[in-house]
Formats: C-alpha cells, sequence, structure tokens
C-alpha cells in the first residue's frame, strides 16, 4: 500500500478482486479507452511499472480513490461490495496516517531545520532496521529445511505468486522455476515423467496412482535435480523478497 502517495497498485486491485493482474490492466485500460477523456482519466489511474521475478520491467497502474471508485462501479453484485469496502477501508487507514504527521508550518526555520535532520536520522535508522530484517530473512530461506523441502518450496512459491496477482501467477512461477532447473540440469522432465508413469504401469501400479505424477515426483527421484530445484526456489525467493511471517 503506498501511502505517501494515496494510490493503491494495480496489483493489489488484483488481489483484493480476486483476479489476475493482466485481467485487471485489461480491464483498467478499457476504462481509459471508453472514458474519452484519457488526460483525465489517467490521473486516475497512473502508468508505472514494477520488477517481476525475473528483473524485468513489468506494467502497472497506481489508482486513486477516485479510481477505485471508478473500476468497482463496473463490478456487480457481493465482489464490487466487498471491493467497496475494502478500497474504502484502506484508503482511510492512508488518509488516517497523513493526518497523524505533526504540523511544522508554524514551527522557527531553525526548528523546521532540526525536525529535518530528526526525521533524516529517524529514517536512515529505519532503513537500518529494514536491511538487518531482510539479512534475517534471507538467512531463514537459505536454511530451508532440506528434510521438509516439498512443503517449504511450495510455500515460497505460494508467496510470491500472491505478490504475482494470486492462482495464474502461481502456474507461470512454476514453468518458470522448472525451465530453469532443466536449464541448469540439463533435464526434460516431461519425458522422466512419461517414463516414471510407463515403469509404475509396468509395476502394477493403478491408473489413478499414475495419473497423480508430476514433475515434483520425478525431482524428487533425482537427488541433483532435487539440489537444483530447492537452489532456484531460493534464488526466486530472495529475489522477490518474500516474506516468512
Amino acid at each position: 500500500m503506498n501511502q505517501l502517495e494515496n494510490t493503491l497498485t494495480s496489483l493489489e486491485v488484483a488481489e483484493m478482486v480476486g483476479k489476475n493482474h493482466k485481467e485487471v490492466l485489461r480491464d483498467i485500460r478499457k476504462i481509459i479507452e471508453q472514458s474519452g477523456q484519457r488526460k483525465v482519466a489517467l490521473t486516475y489511474f497512473q502508468e508505472d511499472t514494477y520488477e517481476d521475478v525475473q528483473g524485468k520491467s513489468q506494467p502497472m497502474y497506481r489508482v486513486t480513490k477516485k479510481g477505485c471508485e471508478i473500476f468497482g462501479n463496473r463490478m456487480a453484485g457481493a465482489k464490487g461490495t466487498q471491493f467497496t469496502f475494502g478500497y474504502v477501508e484502506r484508503f482511510n487507514q492512508m488518509e488516517q496516517h497523513i493526518k497523524q504527521q505533526p504540523d511544522i508550518s508554524n514551527l522557527s526555520p531553525e526548528l523546521q531545520m532540526f525536525n529535518q535532520m530528526f526525521q533524516a536520522v529517524a529514517n536512515q535508522e529505519q532503513k537500518l532496521l529494514e536491511v538487518n530484517d531482510k539479512v534475517d530473512n534471507i538467512s531463514e530461506i537459505v536454511a530451508l529445511n532440506t528434510a521438509n523441502w516439498r512443503n517449504e518450496t511450495g510455500n515460497f512459491i505460494r508467496k510470491i505468486a500472491l505478490k504475482q496477482g494470486g492462482g495464474v501467477a502461481f502456474k507461470e512461477i512454476n514453468q518458470q522455476i522448472y525451465a530453469e532447473v532443466e536449464r541448469r540440469g540439463g533435464f526434460k522432465f516431461n519425458i522422466r515423467l512419461r517414463n516414471m508413469q510407463t515403469r509404475q504401469i509396468e509395476k502394477g501400479y493403478s491408473k489413478s496412482a499414475v495419473k497423480k505424477l508430476n514433475k515434483l515426483d520425478v525431482i524428487e527421484a533425482d537427488k541433483k535435480a532435487t539440489q537444483i530445484y530447492i537452489q532456484v526456489v531460493k534464488e526466486f525467493a530472495i529475489k522477490y523478497q518474500v516474506e516468512l511471517a
């Protein structure tokens, strides 16, 4: 939540309405196009970018309260009502935060200067705390429990996907991770999965059991693949600054 600029990102909007971020981008662009007042619309939906898990710049919008109102008016039923309550509450929180900041306009120039110095020191201390938190968080990621690696890596990927917009993002991130593991190890998981399924059918396993096999089962059967997979997931989690708490 961007408290200083008093906007929500389109990523946050996507999370609130339960849509993929690409769908929200499409909806916002349609609103801008249909408005007939592009310049005005772009003050409600401000074009910006963010960095994805691969470090690439991707489009997003910063949505003002008025922009959320316009976006919400296009949504019918319970989802529209829930979104309205959600964004109103978020903006109220931001406005309350701003109101709590002290008014220093009546202070003398000297006192204003001292206040600025104090704020600079406070901001520096906050940045140091954030750095320490990130270091602690990275340490926890690096110390991932390999005995329970399937659950722990799955947890990391879900948290990355949540930042990217939900369920569809989870599938996309998994594909990126598998592709990177294949590249590093020279694997072909689809071929290995078919071979594993064939072997289990030959051993008399039921069709339902064979059908449940997936790429993680293939990775688990190969120690080298498991190690590479864990390392790649760690790198994604660190790069995307996943919060473990």
